[in-house]
């Protein structure tokens, strides 16, 4: 027996000593179960019908589950959602719960900041960033997609949390589980930033490194779940997690005075945000909401991970998996579950996709940094490079309106870029040393 079967085994015997030893607990146990009841599941591929549980995988197809739509009567106007809290819960409707949510109430409604500068380096009309690098609690938009996994796995009566993940996540799930009074076991793999291991390792889960890539840590996690009945937010709580990735779209549209751009461009790691971004934007035009065509979904990967953009390219369904050679670490998934589908999202909606060289996506984190001063991770950096290749291929008109989803904060990763920087000068505190330096610039 390895050491991490020995400490799994004992951890599922002793149960959830750490929850049990807080005080909030007891506060969102037997009550959040009463209060929020997850929605039924569907398939995407058969649509085979199932009751609410914490599964993501079709009995019949082996096709991926989702959550039932909602319930078009009970959808609220632009008014009614105007005046809720700033969180993704403002649209609860369209999350795949019914009744109200008790944990993770303040994540969301991330700024949608104004580029002016990128606009002219992409030569379209308008360009905003929507800048989930500051989203709460842990700074990337994997947090949204925490909040309804955890609300779920609360509601299944689940007390420990886990998940697969690049770094993101893993911060993430840590830091919610933390607050929520919940254990979590965070499997990454074992070559990730020192930046996002410290980040998560600050909230004291059962962090645990694997030898391999992504692909490898997600194989071992589906088997995890399995064995131990816990909720692993991309595995078995998958059809519930992926939800949360909707509210971009949302808040897109109702941050543009409920008027929707004409594109936008988002970084595809294991395909599933571009996909919940048309769905998202199609739900609120469906709805009523909004003004304008769906945008035109773009997707951005590093060229050392690319599977997605390939597909696109070659215009097939199958994913045909790579090994990731990238700095980009937090998109560097080389077999994407939702691959097809987000390929799907791209060609439905007349976009494109585009694969950048790690020197090219440092050079998107300094443009975004210089122009609007928002320091974005590497795959915010293969999104700016990835809009700015498009717009060189001609994908993007003078009167386009773009956003550009940045999903996470730099300060996570700061080796690619420290290396990169110039060395400030160093000066005797004279004021004439100051001058030499301003005349020389």
């Amino acid at each position: 027996m390895t050491t991490l079967d020995a400490s799994l085994k004992a951890h599922s015997r002793n149960g959830s000593s750490r929850s049990a030893d807080r005080s909030d607990s007891a506060s969102i146990g037997s009550s959040a179960i009463a209060q929020l009841r997850p929605r039924a599941l569907r398939c995407k591929l058969c649509g085979a019908g199932f009751a609410a549980a914490p599964t993501a995988v079709c009995e019949e197809c082996l096709g991926p589950l989702e959550a039932v739509d909602p319930d078009p009567s009970t959808l609220p106007t632009r008014a009614e959602i105007s005046r809720r809290p700033h969180s993704i819960w403002r649209y609860k409707e369209w999350l795949p719960f019914d009744g109200e949510a008790t944990l993770s109430l303040d994540t969301g409604f991330t700024p949608l900041v104004d580029a002016p500068g990128i606009a002219r380096r992409l030569g379209v009309a308008r360009c905003w960033i929507k800048n989930d690098s500051v989203s709460h609690p842990s700074l990337s938009f994997k947090d949204r997609v925490v909040a309804t996994a955890i609300n779920a796995a609360h509601s299944f009566g689940l007390d420990t949390v886990g998940c697969a993940s690049t770094g993101n996540l893993a911060n993430s799930v840590a830091a919610q589980a933390a607050r929520a009074g919940m254990e979590s076991w965070i499997f990454i793999p074992d070559s990730l930033e020192r930046g996002k291991i410290a980040a998560t390792q600050i909230f004291a889960p059962h962090l645990v490194r694997v030898r391999g890539n992504y692909d490898d840590v997600n194989r071992l996690c589906s088997m995890v779940a399995d064995q131990f009945g816990w909720g692993i937010v991309n595995v078995n709580l998958r059809a519930y997690y992926g939800e949360g990735s909707k509210t971009i779209a949302f808040e897109i549209a109702e941050q543009l005075g409920w008027v929707l751009p004409t594109a936008v461009v988002a970084p595809m790691a294991g395909g599933s945000l571009i996909s919940k971004l048309q769905r998202g934007f199609r739900e609120f035009t469906e709805a009523g909401l909004v003004a304008g065509a769906p945008p035109r979904l773009y997707g951005a990967q590093a060229s050392g991970c690319s599977p997605i953009v390939q597909m696109v390219h070659d215009g097939r369904d199958d994913v045909r998996p790579v090994v990731p050679n990238t700095i980009a670490r937090s998109i560097a998934i080389g077999n994407p579950a939702d691959g097809r589908f987000a390929r799907a999202a791209i060609t439905q909606t007349g976009g494109w996709a585009a694969a950048v060289s790690d020197s090219e996506l440092i050079e998107g984190i300094k443009i975004l940094a210089a122009d609007t001063g928002i320091f974005t991770e590497t795959a915010g950096g293969a999104t700016v490079a990835s809009a700015l290749a498009l717009s060189r291929e001609g994908r993007f008109s003078p009167d386009d309106e773009v956003v550009l989803c940045i999903t996470g904060n730099g300060l996570k990763t700061l080796e690619p870029i420290v290396e990169t920087l110039d060395e400030s000068p160093v000066i005797d505190a004279k004021l004439r040393e100051v001058r030499a330096l301003v005349n020389a610039a």
